[in-house]
């Protein structure tokens, strides 16, 4: 009887543990950030081989490139990106309030969540159970537990912001609290959980979903959390105060109309597409606010680069981040928008925003947290290099294809050429796309085999760690 009780309690203890022990649900959100990273990366692989071998997979409806894309962009957005920001936020909230995560418990719980629907989501997109809407085809039945697992986000975000002993609110937690104010209501509206929208209102509020779950879901809490990383690493005080508060009060004035713009070759009133197209150019204030302020924090620290891969990352992102925000507001003019709408650009422009910019700050966030949630330094620098350059020279040759391909679409239908020609002239692109997914998926394998060695494996590292810690400046200097 009284080994079944110290059985029993021995349960107990290790449950408890694997719960409530600090920092766990960070650490299995960024390991499971990696693993989803190249699952998706390979559904896009397929998909886009799928592009130059079109009966590359016979009889099998699950592997269709109708059915491929949307799984692998689900997968890509909210099982690698979404889950490593939220294991880097349960990291970065506690220590700007410095206080632990409101419920270490609950945070394990959210884990367990959001794996479970990435992958009833997987099922569901695969066998053809959709509801065929851009960025929103998950069925109904997987948009109410969604809705859950974010307002259960919510309480965990809020309930550590509330407990904190740092009376003072940095940036960072203004993007990331204010993210769990705006994108449960944007995610309710774009996936029409609990209402129907007919007719063109129904386009309308996918694309209200479709463009602002990129600004007001991961363009938030992205710079919510390049505003912690960058002046951490560096030991540069942030620039400007002022240009934050200006970022983060414009970022939500101008981003949540824009999404008309996507629909500017359709009968939706007039007024709407105006406010959409302006809204697009004016998008230009808050990026030019942040990233003023990124690089000026970087000043006499760009060097770290070449030393710091976490900080090497994040500094790739915010360059494709400035190319992102470039080329948005651009191709949303009506004329441009005109000539560019359904070609490979516009994927092209998908790549640089969601692959390009919160890609690598997701990478980055889980090479700088890992070793502070688990105590670990990584199994391999050479690794990690090698995943860094094969994801960056991947995702620079698929944008490059993507954005040729897709002028060269354009202009055969400017010039009336059969749909068959344009299909021919951009085929060299298509293997060229198939190509840099291959280089991804490389990138991904390398990755996740780090991440198993180094937090799973618990190996001892074999080279030097990866982060260098900046030089001091001389007196006087300016920082």
């Amino acid at each position: 009887m009284t080994e079944k009780v110290e059985v029993v309690n021995s349960w107990d203890t290790r449950l408890a543990l694997w719960f409530d022990e600090e920092h766990s649900a960070s650490r299995r959100f960024l390991v499971s950030a990696a693993v989803w990273a190249l699952v998706g990366t390979f559904l896009g692989l397929l998909a886009a081989s799928e592009y130059y071998w079109p009966d590359l997979v016979h009889n099998v409806p699950q592997l269709q490139f109708g059915r491929l894309r949307p799984t692998h962009v689900n997968v890509v957005a909210f099982g690698f990106i979404s889950m490593a920001n939220i294991g880097a936020i349960f990291y970065v909230v506690p220590e700007l309030c410095r206080t632990r995560l409101w419920s270490e418990r609950w945070a394990n719980v959210l884990m367990v969540a959001w794996n479970t629907v990435i992958l009833a989501g997987i099922l569901c997109l695969t066998n053809g159970i959709t509801e065929g809407r851009e960025y929103a085809e998950l069925p109904w039945f997987i948009d109410i537990p969604v809705m859950a697992a974010l307002i259960l986000y919510i309480v965990i975000v809020w309930g550590t912001v509330l407990s904190r002993k740092e009376r003072q609110l940095y940036v960072s937690i203004w993007y990331i609290a204010g993210t769990t104010l705006w994108f449960p209501v944007v995610y309710l509206i774009g996936n029409r959980v609990f209402f129907s929208v007919p007719g063109i209102g129904d386009a309308i509020a996918n694309w209200f979903y479709g463009h602002n779950i990129l600004g007001l879901w991961f363009t938030t809490n992205g710079i919510g959390l390049a505003y912690y990383f960058l002046p951490k690493i560096t030991r540069n005080p942030l620039y400007s105060h002022l240009l934050s508060i200006v970022g983060f009060s414009t970022i939500a004035m101008f981003y949540t109309p824009t999404g008309t713009h996507h629909l500017l070759q359709s009968p939706v009133p007039e007024w709407l597409k105006a406010v959409a197209v302006i809204s697009s150019v004016m998008l230009l204030v808050p990026v030019m606010s942040v990233l003023v302020n990124f690089f000026l924090t970087m000043k006499g620290k760009w060097g770290m680069m070449a030393t710091h891969l976490p900080l090497r990352f994040f500094i790739t992102a915010l360059g494709f981040y400035l190319l992102t925000c470039f080329t948005g507001p651009f191709q949303a003019t009506r004329w441009i928008n005109w000539y560019l709408h359904f070609t490979h650009w516009v994927v092209g422009h998908a790549h640089f925003a969601l692959l390009g910019t919160f890609g690598f700050i997701g990478w980055g966030a889980i090479y700088y947290v890992a070793p502070r949630v688990s105590g670990r330094q990584w199994y391999s620098r050479r690794l990690a290099n090698a995943h860094y350059w094969l994801s960056l020279i991947g995702t620079t040759l698929m944008i490059i294809a993507l954005t040729v391909a897709g002028l060269i679409q354009a202009s055969a239908w400017e010039e009336g050429l059969p749909v068959y020609r344009g299909v021919i002239m951009v085929a060299p692109f298509m293997l060229m796309r198939a190509f840099s997914g291959l280089l991804i998926v490389l990138g991904q394998v390398l990755f996740v085999y780090n991440v198993y060695k180094t937090l799973v494996a618990a190996e001892e590292a074999v080279e030097g760690p990866l982060e260098d810690a900046p030089q001091a400046q001389p007196a006087g200097a300016q920082s």
